[in-house]
């Protein structure tokens, strides 16, 4: 049996909607309720295995309070020219971590923190942990 794959477009669109809805604090079950749907139907918009109806995104962009445009932002274009300064992949792996619930609690926490030398610190901490070298501006 062959396993469909969803589409990339379908799969960012779905991912889109979950960074947003997390940020938002909102729960699977409850956008689900707002739309007349199971959590389910929206845990396979979100991962991409279930296309979103244009009538459908209209109304989770009111309910999440985003333009459509929004779920779009960053997606995956065939009509991208190769090669060039673009790097796709760091654009998908930014959207892939800020879908994810520690994406949003951390994105969440660090732009509480006001004080820009504060906010440095934890990046040159982050790096260090992660093996990086750290480049002092």
């Amino acid at each position: 049996m062959i396993k469909k794959v969803p589409n990339p477009i379908d799969r960012h669109v779905g991912s889109r909607v979950r960074m947003r809805r997390m940020l938002a604090g909102i729960s699977q079950e409850k956008l689900g309720e707002a739309l007349g749907l199971t959590f389910q139907q929206v845990q396979k918009y979100e991962k991409g295995s279930n296309r979103i109806s244009a009538s459908r995104l209209q109304q989770i962009a009111k309910m999440l309070d985003v333009p459509v445009a929004f779920f779009f932002d960053g997606a995956p274009t065939d009509d991208m020219p190769a090669g060039g300064f673009a790097d796709s992949t760091a654009t998908t792996y930014i959207s892939d971590f800020l879908a994810t619930s520690e994406g949003v609690q951390l994105t969440k926490a660090f732009t509480r923190i006001k004080d820009s030398r504060v906010r440095r610190r934890i990046i040159d901490l982050v790096e260090a942990l992660a093996g990086e070298t750290v480049e002092k501006p």
